[in-house]
């Protein structure tokens, strides 16, 4: 009896904490769990890895966020002003609801108020306003969706045409939209208006922020690119992102060439401002464009070196074409002096020698020290040379005045072109040539001519623009004129006495 009432009085109490313990558990909706607000903590705890729900990572301190060196770039979209979004509160709807992010990168929720989102992603967003929800609600479950991207700002800079801050759209769908397209480098770079003929596209680099302190830098090589379709060095853009172009340390005229025709380059058909001094024929500043002007068939009607010297009037006789300098001003303040050889050109038809220009570049055409009389003909014959020069016979000549003539063509072809010597008249051992300098001085020589010597310099020099030929009286024409001028007046008064004496 005793053994028996003891018993009940120690069971009873023990199965009645188990039974409502059992009901605690059985009765806990998670509509009840998430639903019911509780009273905050006085320090709210922070989810760690360990509770944090699937698929969710912690968000990762500022602080803990170093600058990256060459890696690849982190593509995650990152949250900022613009921004259209939805924030999903499960099973409590009146907290769910579209927001624009503002300027400031802060949204105001219900019940929590401001949280920053500014340099998160949507999963970051996520964790941080359910690290926010949790002090009020239990085991809060939220998620952020992408409505509508913001565009995106961005800065190119080094060799392109416009260096500067571009602002640029998205297109497509947006957030679990796969369709979404954001632009990529090439497309900043042609926004841009190309590259610059003295850029390096082996190295290109990105600058993109991470998180809210930390950025990472990447190196692209987009020659590689365009060779051999490798799509993976166009990346794709995020706001803030920064393009730098270097300048090429060494240039190659080749790869230059390739550039050009890439639609990543400056238009060829831009005019562009050239400078073309020495061997020409009228030296000066020239606005080179693409498809006429210039000479006849060269590089396809590209902007080249051959077209600014037809521009400029052709080379002169004593241009030294084989070493021709170009130099190239630099986005970094810098200059790239390149070699040029027209020569090379001519002989072997190496195109890649006809360097297409830029603006403001500046060629140089040096005189030639060793110029043979053979070469001197050929170069006549090419599309760097004058169509024509003009040259000034005067004197006892069949057809005295300007005469154009062949560019290199000699003293003997001069005076041919005039009609000959007036055989009367003219003193054909020599002729005085008359030639104005570059430099503003005039020289006068005898040069004796042979009409059975071939091109020197002795007796059958090549003529320059403007040279003025005179050729000379004989001594009979001069003496019959002297006599004729002496004699003149003596034969008026003869006239008038014969006029009052009848004879």
């Amino acid at each position: 009896m005793f053994n028996t009432g003891l018993w009940k009085f120690l069971t009873q109490p023990v199965m009645g904490v188990a039974f409502c313990t059992a009901i605690n558990f059985a009765v806990s909706p998670v509509s009840l769990a998430q639903g019911q607000p509780v009273l905050p903590a006085s320090k709210p705890v922070i989810p760690t890895p360990q509770t944090l729900p699937p698929n969710r990572t912690p968000i990762i301190p500022p602080q803990q966020v170093s600058p990256a060196t060459s890696q690849q770039l982190d593509t995650n979209y990152t949250l900022g002003g613009g921004d259209r979004i939805r924030v999903n509160v499960f099973e409590v709807p009146e907290y769910t609801g579209e927001y624009q992010i503002p300027p400031g990168g802060a949204i105001t929720l219900p019940l929590i108020g401001s949280v920053p989102v500014l340099g998160l992603t949507t999963e970051q967003a996520s964790d941080e306003i359910a690290r926010r929800y949790s002090r009020y609600l239990k085991r809060p479950l939220i998620s952020v969706n992408l409505l509508s991207p913001r565009p995106i700002n961005i800065f190119v800079a080094g060799e392109v045409t416009r260096p500067g801050s571009y602002t640029l759209s998205l297109s497509g769908g947006a957030g679990d939209n796969p369709g979404v397209q954001y632009p990529t480098v090439l497309a900043a770079l042609t926004t841009a208006q190309g590259v610059t003929l003295a850029a390096d596209v082996t190295q290109v680099q990105v600058r993109r922020k991470v998180g809210r302190s930390g950025e990472q830098l990447v190196s692209l090589n987009l020659r590689e690119a365009v060779q051999t379709g490798q799509i993976g060095q166009d990346i794709t853009l995020r706001d803030g992102d920064t393009i730098f172009v270097p300048t090429a340390s060494n240039f190659d005229k080749t790869d230059a060439r390739n550039l050009a025709a890439s639609n990543f380059a400056a238009s060829p058909s831009t005019p562009r401002t050239v400078a073309i001094i020495g061997e020409v024929n009228r030296p000066g500043s020239y606005l080179v464009t693409a498809g006429g002007g210039g000479a006849e068939g060269g590089a396809g009607g590209l902007p080249t070196v051959t077209r600014a010297i037809q521009l400029a009037g052709g080379i002169t006789g004593q241009a030294d074409i084989r070493s021709l300098k170009l130099r190239r001003p630099t986005r970094t303040g810098g200059e790239q002096n390149i070699d040029v050889n027209l020569w090379q050109l001519l002989q072997s038809g190496d195109v890649n020698q006809d360097i297409i220009v830029q603006d403001g570049d500046t060629i140089v055409i040096p005189t030639a020290t060793d110029l043979t009389a053979a070469e001197a003909t050929q170069l006549a014959s090419t599309t760097l040379s004058p169509n024509t020069i003009q040259v000034g016979v005067v004197g006892e000549v069949k057809r005295p005045g300007a005469t154009e003539l062949r560019p290199n063509s000699s003293l003997n072809q001069a005076l041919l072109a005039a009609g000959g010597f007036n055989d009367a008249r003219a003193s054909r051992a020599a002729v005085d040539l008359v030639r104005l300098n570059p430099d503003g001085s005039v020289t006068k020589r005898v040069v004796k001519v042979n009409f059975a010597d071939g091109i020197n310099e002795a007796t059958n020099p090549i003529l320059r623009n403007n040279d003025v030929v005179i050729v000379s009286r004989n001594g009979l024409t001069k003496t019959s004129e002297t006599l004729g001028a002496i004699s003149g007046p003596f034969g008026v008064i003869l006239n008038v006495l014969r006029l009052f004496t009848g004879f």
